[in-house]
């Protein structure tokens, strides 16, 4: 967990893939990108076995982006589509049992607090509605319940994409899948009303329709969850499979969705907005510098 886990040893760089080299040289390793700087990089993330058109994966993408320091960051899934995808990029990866990530998500961020107390190390839980909300329902709240200070980023595609089409808590009522062939009887959960009774310091919703915002969003939250406590992202990352949602689509039906009911929304404690508007302040006057 540091920049000289990938730096070559000496002599080494001019045998190494292209790739790799790429990585050292252009990478995000050591400083901050920016989404108006796509392209311009090399990326944590390039090749995945996600389906065409899928906004998760887009999502990720863009979540490898926000990281304001991969050289110390770990992140933890567990079965879902969303793994595909976090597994290949070129930042430590655990995968947890199903249920478990935020439990070996509260273990490790302790853990790295006691090996490396002068140098934060960032814990970020990407897993799905499926694996949070329902089989991992209890060891997302007891996390948030005792202040772990780690990032929960819910990849909600409201629906068990990775099973066959399987209702979850997030299925908004009423949906009819392949698997769920009467339509889904209770409401959608509440997860952002969960998150601020359990005391996050941070809480949004979001969909993938502004690079931008999703970047700043998910920085936020890292930043937040280091010194504060829980932080929790809610991210629509539509199932173009399960609800047939055609490829070139995909975009249009995250757009749609935020409009009805999906909008952006953010709020947090009043420590949390004290300390991420001076971090943010301090970060902007450095640019300038």
């Amino acid at each position: 967990m540091s920049f000289e886990t990938i730096r070559p040893s000496p002599g080494y760089e001019d045998i190494l893939p292209i790739e790799y080299q790429d990585l050292i040289k252009h990478g995000q390793y050591g400083r901050d990108v920016k989404v108006t700087e796509m392209g311009k990089f090399k990326e944590l993330i390039e090749e995945h076995p996600m389906c065409a058109g899928c906004a998760m994966t887009l999502f990720i993408r863009l979540t490898m982006i926000a990281l304001p320091n991969p050289e110390h960051t770990i992140n933890v899934g567990t079965a879902g589509c969303g793994r595909l995808a976090i597994s290949q990029a070129n930042i430590p990866f655990i995968y947890g049992n199903y249920g478990d990530t935020n439990s070996v998500a509260s273990g490790l961020k302790r853990g790295l607090e006691i090996r490396f107390p002068n140098t934060p190390k960032d814990v970020v839980v990407m897993a799905g509605d499926g694996g949070l909300i329902d089989i991992g329902f209890q060891g997302l709240m007891h996390s948030w319940f005792r202040k772990e200070r780690f990032t929960t980023i819910m990849l909600d595609n409201e629906v068990y994409g990775n099973t066959g089409g399987q209702e979850s808590g997030m299925t908004m009522q009423g949906k009819v899948l392949k698997m769920a062939p009467r339509g889904k009887i209770t409401e959608k959960i509440d997860a952002l009303g969960l998150a601020r009774v359990a005391g996050c310091a941070y809480i949004a919703r979001i969909a993938p329709t502004n690079p931008a915002r999703v970047v700043r969003t998910v920085r936020r939250a890292i930043l937040i969850a280091r010194e504060i406590g829980p932080t929790y992202i809610q991210a629509y990352t539509s199932c173009n499979i399960e609800y047939a949602i055609p490829t070139p689509e995909v975009m249009q039906d995250a757009f749609d969705v935020e409009k009805e009911r999906y909008g952006f929304h953010e709020e947090m404690t009043d420590e949390a907005k004290e300390y991420i508007t001076r971090i943010e302040k301090e970060a902007k006057q450095k640019s300038k510098a």
